[in-house]
């Protein structure tokens, strides 16, 4: 959880992996990681990505990284 008074990031997996009839476990193989791993970023539990693997994720989902990620102040 952030310092108070800091803004946080959300992550919006979950709403495109229904919009696109994907389960976890799919893209974690189409992007080349672990579903746990996928599921601790889609959970908001992630302390990092890296940017290959948002590369990845948005080559996968068809999207960019701002339909993906959100910040929240």
């Amino acid at each position: 959880m952030p310092p108070e008074g800091e803004g946080a990031i959300s992550v919006h997996l979950d709403r495109l992996l229904e919009e696109r009839g994907l389960t976890v476990t799919e893209l974690a193989a189409r992007v080349g990681v672990t579903p746990v791993n996928l599921s601790v970023l889609k959970n908001g539990r992630a302390k990092a990505i890296r940017f290959s693997t948002l590369s990845a994720l948005c080559r996968e989902l068809g999207c960019r990284p701002g339909d993906l990620l959100d910040y929240e102040p």
